[in-house]
């Protein structure tokens, strides 16, 4: 039952980026993840209802709150590059930063050890991104959006290390301020009127990118209580694939054999090192 949920958690993700980076590319990305983090906000205070928190503590939340702005931010930026970059490479990049990071800043600051094989996907981390980032062009050209990427995955990294950090007893409360605190990281760039237009179908799209992106976190923490904390982590972190395949298929995307090398070891990487 935990691998199915994992395999869920990560088909969710993928979805929730693809049909976000669809909104992006016809909306500002801030109002983007606002809708998104909203429908969030409310799904997730009704989970939290439901479920135990014994211990709620002033630093849980304030942990909570912490991995609300990388949430905000880090959304916010992955939108960014895949409203101007390709799927298929964005999504891919901001895993790579957004999952090695928290590992470097366990074993600087928190003294974890780590295996071989982690080391070894460290080691693959850099020619990755340079394989993807490789090549020149326009704005809309085979590199678009890489900074982008970075810089959200950066913030996804304080996402996942803040979140770490808070008590379990605090059930999902810290969860819920993570959401809060993304849609008041946001939304002074959202509330814009000129930014608050937008049509049915892009409205439905970045909605739907919030249900599931909730959906997918939900579909996490049940499959972490399911299933080994590791083996969650190394199916969840395969969302990109999802959204690289929905890039190269419904898109009619195209990547060079350099990139495609590029990706290959990213995806080496991210299991390598969330093993």
């Amino acid at each position: 039952m935990g691998v199915a949920l994992a395999l869920a958690s990560a088909l969710c993700f993928g979805l929730s980026d693809f049909a976000a980076g669809l909104a992006a590319r016809r909306l500002h990305s801030a109002v983007v993840v606002l809708l998104g983090q909203i429908c969030g906000v409310v799904l997730v205070t009704l989970l939290t209802l439901r479920v135990a928190a014994p211990g709620i503590t002033p630093a849980a939340l304030g942990w909570g709150a912490l991995s609300g702005l990388g949430t905000g931010l880090g959304a916010a930026f992955l939108f960014q590059a895949m409203k101007i970059g390709r799927f298929s490479l964005v999504v891919p990049l901001s895993d790579v930063a957004g999952v090695a990071l928290p590992v470097l800043i366990g074993v600087a600051l928190l003294h974890e050890q780590l295996r071989w094989w982690a080391w070894a996907g460290f080691a693959i981390a850099a020619p990755a991104i340079w394989l993807m980032t490789s090549g020149r062009g326009p704005r809309t050209g085979t590199t678009a959006g890489a900074g982008w990427a970075l810089l959200s995955g950066t913030a996804f990294a304080l996402q996942y290390v803040a979140l770490a950090r808070a008590d379990v007893a605090a059930g999902l409360w810290p969860l819920a301020l993570n959401r809060l605190v993304a849609v008041l990281t946001v939304a002074p760039v959202a509330v814009r009127r000129e930014r608050l237009r937008m049509h049915r179908r892009t409205a439905l799209l970045a909605v739907g990118s919030g249900v599931l992106g909730t959906c997918a976190i939900a579909a996490f923490l049940f499959a972490s209580r399911e299933q080994a904390l590791s083996v969650a982590v190394v199916l969840t972190s395969l969302y990109p694939a999802v959204t690289v395949l929905l890039g190269l298929t419904v898109l009619h995307e195209r990547v060079s054999a350099r990139q495609i090398a590029g990706l290959v070891c990213a995806a080496a990487t991210v299991v390598l090192v969330s093993l």
